[in-house]
């Protein structure tokens, strides 16, 4: 399968199949480099997802709105960041995670 390809299912996972997806391309690749990518999207998608959760359950003291606004234009925009960068063939890796993997 094309690289370009990977790259893209992997940060448009995160709308179909948000740790299924890096997961095995992680586990099946043999590039290092969409390896590292992969284990990036886990922990960004797994990151969201939990955040959305945490912020979803904390609606009821109207704190948890604003979160769900922040959270959700990250899960919108950072994912759609990356699709552009890799169908440009251009290098990107997530915010904030980039630094711990």
């Amino acid at each position: 399968m094309d690289e370009k390809l990977i790259r893209v299912l992997l940060h448009a996972s995160i709308w179909f199949a948000p740790i299924l997806v890096p997961l095995i391309v992680f586990l099946f690749g043999s590039d290092r480099e969409l390896k590292r990518l992969a284990l990036q999207a886990v922990v960004f998608h797994g990151s969201v997802l939990s955040l959305l959760w945490i912020s979803t359950n904390l609606l009821w003291i109207l704190i948890g709105f604003p979160f769900i606004v922040v959270f959700g234009l990250a899960a919108l925009f950072v994912p759609l960041t990356g699709i552009i960068r890799a169908l440009q063939n251009r290098p990107f890796q997530y915010p904030i995670i980039k630094k711990w993997i």
